[in-house]
């Protein structure tokens, strides 16, 4: 997905997959959170939390591709594109404390395990795995589930939701036969353990773009030396890269060079530079070109020193 073009086009196609997928999950997630409280599964009930964490990443994920297509303006140069970011760290929160919170549950249960209507939980389990691959397939199928963190985000939810239905269906058939009232717990353990998982990697990436650090899929190495080695380049310095939202990463640097170069000729390196970084995954880049006499101190990152006055110097 390296054009705009492309971006665009996986961008419809994502949100459309995402407000089917919301609607057959939300829809479900009711009806197994009523199931286990009726049937007094903790299993039950704690796929279905897992249940609303991936309705509440799926309505956010929708709802940052609409506010993600909101034009930028003054007030936010970038758009609303960060959104979507945010999200994704509060999405992770979320799973951390509904994981919490069910460990909790599960050592109450542990040591008084409660009568469990296993043929309904059963049932209800079935159900449940079947429309968590109804809903992975649909994402496979329409959206863009490798690169775009919020699609990833909400694809990774209903595939570990898938093990919470698996686990739901087996502490069923063990309560059934064997009559092990402890298997109602351990099942929804195991479900809180993916959902601590999948919260904490969530959080962890999201936190990682807010604070601007370097994308993942780009080599900073590497663009140092695409940039350095054409033709009329000198030096590098006061590199960033960073990523915007997901599949967006932008550079800023400055580079020093000749000083009888015209302004045509520097627009024409600029343009192959850019050129060369879309192949390296940088969507967006700003080069401040300047003479060998404009000397800085030689650091290729920038070191900016904020004075007690304010002055930002180098």
């Amino acid at each position: 997905m390296g054009n705009d073009h492309g971006h665009d086009h996986s961008h419809g196609a994502n949100k459309k997959t995402l407000l089917i997928s919301f609607i057959l999950i939300t829809s479900y997630m009711v009806i197994e959170a009523i199931g286990g409280y009726i049937t007094n599964s903790l299993a039950l009930l704690s796929d279905a939390g897992h249940m609303l964490s991936d309705a509440i990443s799926l309505g956010v994920a929708l709802l940052a591709f609409t506010l993600g297509e909101k034009t930028a303006n003054y007030s936010k140069t970038y758009g609303y594109k960060r959104f979507e970011i945010l999200a994704a760290v509060l999405n992770g929160v979320t799973l951390v404390l509904i994981a919490i919170y069910i460990f909790y549950e599960a050592i109450q249960r542990f040591l008084n395990p409660p009568e469990v209507a296993s043929t309904g939980m059963l049932i209800i389990a079935i159900i449940g795995l079947l429309i968590n691959i109804l809903v992975a397939w649909i994402m496979m199928r329409g959206g863009d589930v490798e690169e775009n963190l919020n699609m990833r985000g909400a694809y990774l939810h209903v595939m570990s939701d898938m093990l919470g239905s698996i686990g739901a269906i087996i502490a069923a058939l063990l309560i059934m036969f064997f009559g092990w009232g402890w298997a109602d717990p351990l099942a929804s353990v195991i479900v809180a353990a993916l959902v601590l998982r999948s919260g904490y990697y969530v959080t962890k990436s999201g936190l990682h773009v807010l604070m601007e650090g370097t994308p993942q899929n780009v080599d900073v190495d590497d663009v140092i030396q695409t940039i350095q080695n054409k033709e009329g380049i000198h030096s590098v310095h006061d590199l960033h890269v960073w990523s915007i939202t997901s599949g967006l990463n932008a550079l800023s640097c400055h580079a020093v060079v000749d000083e009888q170069m015209s302004i045509a000729e520097s627009e024409q390196l600029i343009h192959q530079i850019e050129h060369d970084l879309e192949h390296k995954n940088i969507h967006h880049m700003t080069i401040q070109l300047e003479t060998t006499s404009h000397q800085h101190e030689d650091t290729i990152l920038c070191n900016a020193k904020a004075n007690s006055s304010g002055h930002h110097h180098h």
